[in-house]
Order: C-alpha cells, then sequence, then structure tokens
C-alpha cells in the first residue's frame, strides 16, 4: 500500500526536520525518512559539537516554536575577532573586531550545542501530529510523474506531491535525479573539539588564520569553547591519531594562552573539507536544501545558516503555492525556490573559497594585502556595520521565517 502526503523528506538530520515543522504548521502533510535509528540521532552526552547560529536562523527557530527550549543552553555571540597570525607568531597588528552593539538588532548570533538542537527538532517533530516519521530506513529507488514516488529498503511505497532532499553531500535524492555537483577537494581536513579554559571568553568568537587554515574559537555556555581547526590532510590525520595529551601539546602554540589554561572537553572529531555544489537545486518534483544542494568550507561557520535559509525559502515557496490552489511541485512553483537561493549560495560558495584560499598560505606578500585591508575595513564603521549585518544573515531578500514572523 502506497502512503501519501504534500512533501516527503529525506533526511533527518537538522535541515529535514527544521522544514518539516515550518510546512506543517503551515496545514501542509509532511512524511520524514531517516536512515538512522531515532536512538542515533537523540544522544544527550556532550561531545563537543556545536553551532554558530546567525541572528535570523534564531528568528528562524524562534518562529517554529523551537527558540524556548534552546534559549537556556545558548551563548550569545556578543563579538567577533578577525586576525591574521603564524604558529608562535601571536595575531597581526591589524584585526578586524565585529562589536554587537554596532547594530540595533541584538546579538549576531548565539552558539548551541549539537545535542540541544537536535533534541528540540526531535520532541517537536514527536508533537506535530501533521508529520509522520520514519526512522532506520533507507530510500532504495526514486520516480517522478503525477506524483514523486519513493520505494524503502521496507518494502513499504511513500509518494508525495513534492520530494526534498535533505540527505547530505552525497545526496541519494540528487544523484537519482540525475542532478550533477561541481566542485573540488581542498586537501585539508577540520579537527573539531571543545575545550575548557580557566579565563572567560565573554561571548567572543575568534577566527585566527594560519597557513594551513583558520582557528575557529566559538564561546559555549560556561567556560567552555567549541573548536574548528583546519590543517592540511595529512597533517590532520596525524594529529587526530595522538593522545590526548599530545593533541593539547599541538593544539597550545596555535591557541594561545588568552583564555587562560585550557583542557579537551567532550569527543574528538575530524573530517575532510571540499566544497560541492548541485548544478540544479531542484527537478521535476525535486527540491534540494541544505548540504544536499550546496556542502561550504566552514570558514565563515555559515553551512547550517545557508542550510536554514534553504529551509525559509522553500517552505515559503511550498506554503504560498498551497494557499493559491497551486499544484506545489509543478515545475514553475520550485523553480522560485531555486531562483532565490541559487545566486546567494553561489556568491556565499566563491566568497568562502576565496577567503580560505586567500588566508590559507603564507605569501608575505598576499598577507600584507590582507592584513592592510582587515585594518582599512576595521576604521571604517560604515563598512564594519555591514558587514556585521551581512554575519547576523540580516541582509538581502529574507523569506518571513528568517525574519521571525510565521508562514
Amino acid at each position: 500500500m502506497e502512503k501519501s502526503s504534500d512533501i516527503l523528506i529525506i533526511g533527518g538530520g537538522l535541515n529535514g526536520p527544521a522544514l518539516a515543522l515550518a510546512c506543517a504548521q503551515a496545514g501542509l502533510r509532511v512524511t520524514i525518512v531517516d536512515r538512522l535509528a531515532r536512538d542515533n540521532r537523540a544522544r544527550d552526552s556532550f561531545d563537543g559539537r556545536g553551532y554558530a547560529l546567525s541572528l535570523s536562523s534564531q528568528r528562524l527557530l524562534a518562529a517554529i516554536g523551537l527558540w524556548d527550549s534552546l534559549r537556556p543552553h545558548a551563548q550569545p555571540i556578543l563579538d567577533v575577532c578577525v586576525s591574521d597570525g603564524g604558529l608562535g607568531e601571536g595575531p597581526a597588528p591589524f584585526v578586524l573586531d565585529f562589536d554587537h552593539a554596532e547594530i540595533d538588532e541584538g546579538p549576531m548570533g548565539f552558539m548551541v550545542e549539537d545535542r540541544y538542537v537536535r533534541r528540540a527538532l526531535l520532541e517537536a517533530l514527536d508533537a506535530t501530529p501533521a508529520i509522520r516519521q520514519i526512522n532506520g530506513a533507507a530510500v532504495i529507488a526514486q520516480e517522478v510523474g503525477a506524483q514523486a514516488h519513493v520505494t524503502l529498503d521496507t518494502g513499504e511505497v511513500l509518494r508525495a506531491k513534492v520530494l526534498v532532499g535533505c540527505d547530505g553531500r552525497g545526496s541519494g535524492t540528487a544523484s537519482r535525479a540525475g542532478i550533477k555537483r561541481s566542485g573540488h577537494d581542498y586537501g585539508q581536513s577540520a579537527l573539531v573539539c571543545a575545550i575548557s579554559h580557566s579565563l572567560p571568553h565573554k561571548g567572543c568568537a575568534h577566527q585566527f588564520f594560519l597557513a594551513a587554515g583558520p582557528l575557529a574559537i566559538l564561546p559555549l555556555p560556561g567556560n567552555q569553547c567549541s573548536i574548528v581547526w583546519t590543517e592540511k590532510s595529512s597533517q590532520a590525520k596525524a594529529i587526530n591519531a595522538l593522545d590526548d595529551a599530545d593533541y593539547l601539546a599541538v593544539l597550545r602554540p596555535r591557541f594561545g594562552d588568552f583564555l587562560g589554561d585550557i583542557s579537551l572537553a567532550g569527543q574528538r572529531f575530524s573530517y575532510p573539507l571540499n566544497i560541492t555544489l548541485a548544478n540544479q537545486f531542484v527537478a521535476p518534483r525535486i527540491a534540494l536544501a541544505g548540504d544536499a544542494a550546496h556542502g561550504l568550507h566552514p570558514i565563515a561557520g555559515q553551512g547550517l545558516n545557508a542550510g536554514l535559509k534553504d529551509v525559509a525559502a522553500l517552505a515559503e515557496v511550498l506554503v504560498v503555492a498551497h494557499r493559491r490552489g497551486e499544484d506545489i511541485g509543478r515545475e514553475d512553483v520550485l523553480a522560485r525556490y531555486q531562483q532565490w537561493r541559487r545566486f546567494d549560495v553561489a556568491t556565499l560558495a566563491m566568497a568562502t573559497d576565496g577567503f580560505n584560499r586567500l588566508f590559507s598560505n603564507a605569501n608575505p606578500l598576499l598577507r600584507m594585502g590582507r592584513d592592510l585591508g582587515m585594518g582599512v575595513l576595521n576604521a571604517l564603521p560604515a563598512l564594519r556595520r555591514t558587514a556585521i549585518r551581512e554575519a547576523a544573515g540580516l541582509t538581502g531578500d529574507l523569506p518571513r521565517l528568517l525574519t521571525g514572523k510565521p508562514l
């Protein structure tokens, strides 16, 4: 027997559940499928992973009813300090300092641990009758016609007006639809961990550029920070294989002593870095969102924020079309979503790729130029405020959810 819904979402990580909630709360019937068992996505122990949510992403989470449960676990990002330097040298004399007090809206964003975001999403899914959840099942086939049809490895067949791939950089939804990808590997890997420190971070996020790649130090509640540390892949593999004491010995000269004594907290992770963009975000009755549409370098911490922009735009397109009585899976409807998001994503991808190439090297002429550029930008209040608003996700043609308004 085939089960029908308005929207069928493949992928239950972060973007998929957020999209399901936004659409279901606006009156659409949603099914969400994830290949992992629910218990594997609902772990409650601290592992050090966190997200730098822009202010607009926080507003989306508030609009779909999640922020009240997340607020007690959120650390406001009050300042962002960007600096350039060499190993053991300390920061260069010219830095960028973004202070949230320069804009009227409030903090530029919030740091929230992965476990709290996942738990809030799962609890909200459970509390929404219009959402059907299927966990521990994989898609083995899909086809489109008057509707989209998906076959699971359990033998169940699902159909919907729209099939949405939120299934990551290796999206099966995209590949089965014949959507190709463009991109390249950076030859870098990210080392991710959390640290405890003896001095307060005061809500300041740091982005320190080293020749091998950026080191991001992101404030968590209390005297803890999340670390995203980029190294050449061969070096990262060797570092990640060290025991905790030796790992810290490598990190300390890069980190410095501005937060006092540091120690590891939670688990350690490593993953290779690349850029991968779907050549189209839509196909007949199919849309891609989040990493299924675009995987970016974490240099600006915009991966999840870009995915939530997709969620907000796609939800608005589908809900408005539904209220007008349109077939929400029609190509001209889905084209509105692609038109809304594709240029913004391409611009962000070029910017992150360019920043990584510009800063992940020790060329003295490039270093002099980028340091002077940061110094000039820091000395011009109007440009600095524009950059702060961009980082907070407050610029451009924003969907309603990113302004905090429900659909």
